[in-house]
């Protein structure tokens, strides 16, 4: 956080520590305030106030911290620095740079205490103004630009909380964050640099109905559970089922200008992971690398568990601040589990009453507060900005009754339930469509009939039909065994094979089927419909359903998401199964 040591008074002194929490006497400070706990400065915030005692939770380990040493009070909120250098970073979960922690310690290991500012406050960027002298401005409006990496054009933009008025001077030039770039007549001097308190949501004119979708390149999303840029989706699924690499694949593929992947208490090796991978990968849109329109934050397991509580809100915080720009955003949160862990030792550790669980009372109300921020938005200087909030949840056992998971299901409008038993059967991605749903399918579906195909919802809604008629089939299969069924059941089964087996899985380690355009997803879905039509036509003329079955090109279809030129694979594929099949009566 940018506010420095040397900024703070109001001391009071340690009465009590309970690991992460800290009770404080004599202390003169208000709820959300930033303290600085302790001889060696351990940041903190304040999140109770009772009387004569302030209590604290302390972003960083406690051990060793003891009664009667100094607490200093900044007098300010948690705050984020916001302005150019916040892609191609990663921070922990108070928004400190990881690289530069440990260039000035030496040491992969963090020293407590540390701190540096979230932005390089010395480095220089080429700012062109977009505004002239006596142009009237207001808050949020976008005064200039700046080339933040290859692939994405940082804007600068008045504060929200600035009153606005005639830009009296302004030039263009190379500047550092925190040098004057404009200044307008009612005295108030711009920067490139703004802080703002991450539990509050940054102002916007209006929120709106999403009508585009999220494009993740994912079959199974793309095709049967599609998210709105602007909405909101949740991933639960047992541990191994698959929640990261999915997060991952959208994280790569999402149709959106930038990501923010924040890391909230998952094991070490998943987020070494991520930030190995992410600057070695090439972003499909520009060719550039990913991570130049990327911003991790790196809360692990082993970190302090009160910074994983605030890591959640400085992501959003980051996603709004690009919204405002005009930027689709796109917030991977994984797990909103750990968040809630966190929260639950916290206010154990307050004695607070329980809820269900040992979770807090609140818990449906911060799960509902972190949600709402995502949305469509009209922003106060006119763009159209999104941010689309996507929570992995961690079940434990895979138990989708338990309170994170039943809160979060009555929030968000998009649902992918992943399978242990699927992912044990290697179809990956392991989401279940029995389980899953989205209610964005109705908005959406004028998108998919103007950009993908006139047909498109009913072709959908005819897969959603063969995959249900296929579950309640089983239940008889597993009695009676594939060969009592009718005839006509017998080809639902087979349909229902190559709709699991061809389109609803996809390999993301496969150069060619790890993204899946809308159009090829459409196609591939079609083929199989071509395959069902003209095999129900062929029963009905009386030919065995196992010659049916053994026509050489329906196998062919498995190999369709793989398939480099599709579109002739497909034509020639379909032409192939017509062909066949009507040779046989």
């Amino acid at each position: 956080m940018s506010q420095a040591l040397e900024s703070v008074d109001e001391d009071g002194v340690i009465e009590s520590v309970s690991g992460p929490v800290v009770t404080a006497a004599d202390l003169d400070a208000r709820m959300n305030d930033v303290v600085y706990v302790g001889d060696e400065g351990l940041m903190g915030e304040v999140i109770e106030i009772e009387g004569n005692l302030t209590t604290i939770q302390v972003y960083e380990e406690t051990s060793g911290v003891g009664p009667g040493e100094p607490v200093e009070n900044t007098g300010e909120p948690l705050s984020v620095d916001l302005g150019p250098g916040l892609l191609d970073t990663i921070y922990d979960g108070v928004q400190r740079p990881l690289d530069e922690l440990e260039e000035k310690m030496n040491s992969a290991f963090l020293d407590r205490g540390v701190d540096a500012p979230g932005i390089d406050l010395e480095r220089t960027w080429e700012f062109t103004p977009t505004v002239e002298e006596g142009d009237a401005v207001e808050p949020g409006d976008i005064i200039g630009e700046v080339p933040e990496t290859e692939s994405i054009t940082h804007k600068v933009m008045v504060p929200p909380d600035y009153e606005g008025g005639e830009i009296s001077s302004i030039e263009s030039g190379t500047f550092a964050v925190d040098e004057v770039v404009a200044e307008l007549d009612s005295d108030e001097e711009i920067t490139m640099h703004q802080e703002w308190p991450v539990r509050s949501a940054r102002p916007a004119e209006e929120k709106q109905t999403p009508t585009i979708p999220l494009v993740s390149g994912q079959r199974i999303l793309d095709g049967l559970f599609p998210i709105a840029k602007g909405g909101t989706a949740a991933i639960p699924g047992p541990f191994g089922s698959g929640k990261t690499v999915t997060q991952h694949q959208l994280a790569k593929w999402a149709d959106a200008d930038i990501v923010v992947y924040v890391g909230c208490g998952e094991r070490g090796n998943e987020m070494t992971e991520v930030i190995e991978d992410f600057p070695e990968l090439e972003d499909p849109k520009t060719g550039k690398p990913l991570m130049s329109r990327t911003c991790l934050i790196a809360n692990t397991s082993n970190m302090p568990v009160a910074a994983r509580e605030s890591c959640i809100y400085t992501g959003i915080t980051i996603a709004e601040y690009f919204r405002d720009m005009g930027y689709d955003v796109a917030l991977m949160a994984d797990s909103t589990s750990r968040w809630a862990e966190a929260m639950r030792e916290i206010s154990s550790r307050l004695e607070e009453m329980p809820g269900e669980e040992g979770y807090p009372a609140y818990l449906a109300a911060s799960l509902s507060e972190f949600y709402e921020r995502a949305g469509l938005f009209q922003n106060i200087n006119g763009t159209r900005g999104s941010v689309s909030a996507i929570g992995a949840v961690s079940p434990p056992g895979g138990d989708f009754s338990e309170p994170v998971t039943q809160n979060t299901l009555r929030i968000v409008k998009t649902f992918w339930a992943l399978d242990a038993d699927l992912a044990e059967r290697r179809h990956f991605p392991s989401i279940n469509w029995n389980e899953s749903y989205s209610l964005y399918r109705q908005q959406l579906d004028p998108w998919y009939r103007e950009n993908v195909a006139e047909d498109y919802p009913e072709v959908r809604q005819w897969a959603v039909d063969v995959l249900d008629e296929e579950d309640e089939l089983q239940e008889i299969v597993q009695l009676v065994g594939k060969d009592a069924l009718p005839p006509d059941q017998q080809l639902t089964l087979e349909v229902a094979r190559y709709l699991r087996e061809a389109w609803l899985q996809q390999n993301a380690f496969h150069d060619v089927d790890t993204y899946c355009e809308p159009k090829k997803t459409y196609r591939m879905l079609q083929a199989i419909r071509t395959f069902n039509d003209e095999a129900f036509e062929a029963l009905d003329a009386g030919v065995p359903v196992e010659e049916i079955q053994d026509v050489d090109a329906a196998p062919r279809l498995n190999r369709m998401g793989t398939a480099e030129d599709w579109h002739a694979f497909i034509d020639e594929l379909e032409s192939d199964i017509e062909s066949q099949i009507r040779a046989q009566y």
